[in-house]
């Protein structure tokens, strides 16, 4: 198995690492540096960007799916797609929100804000299984440090 999510440790990428590799780094390193996010949803995607001058991202969406990005923008040089769906903003749930209240999240953040993304086709499965009522009552409140 190989640790897809894109990291930088020293200026130096981790994407890819295996799992021996990732233990004997996870050995040397300073416990007080190490942080994980765990996640069991292999379809997402987190995407960092940077507000620009106006406090813009570089993309645009209409509930929840992002269907516009801006040329040039930290959204687009980050990767962000067309066609996937917001699931979460520093990690905080926003599925189920309105758009007023996912851009309310995205404007309370500072500079820099992780979205996680997810492509339409599995989104669209996700929810069908999921059930409107249960999807209005997901916790979105944001998350804390233990």
């Amino acid at each position: 198995k190989q640790w897809y999510q894109r990291r930088v440790r020293d200026g130096e990428s981790v994407a890819g690492w295996n799992k021996k590799k990732t233990i004997e780094f996870l050995k040397k390193a300073d416990a007080s540096q190490i942080r994980f996010a765990v996640r069991d949803r292999p379809f997402e995607r987190t995407i960092t960007c940077v507000k620009d001058s106006h406090g813009h991202i570089g993309f645009q969406f209409k509930k929840g799916k992002i269907n516009a990005i801006v040329k040039d923008s930290s959204a687009a040089r980050n990767g962000m797609l067309t066609d996937h769906f917001i699931t979460e903003i520093d990690g905080q749930n926003v599925v189920g929100m309105s758009d007023d209240k996912i851009l309310k999240v995205i404007k309370s953040k500072e500079r820099t804000v992780t979205v996680t993304v997810m492509p339409e086709f599995v989104y669209d499965h996700m929810v069908k299984h999921l059930g409107k009522s249960l999807k209005k009552h997901m916790d979105h409140s944001e998350p804390t440090e233990l």
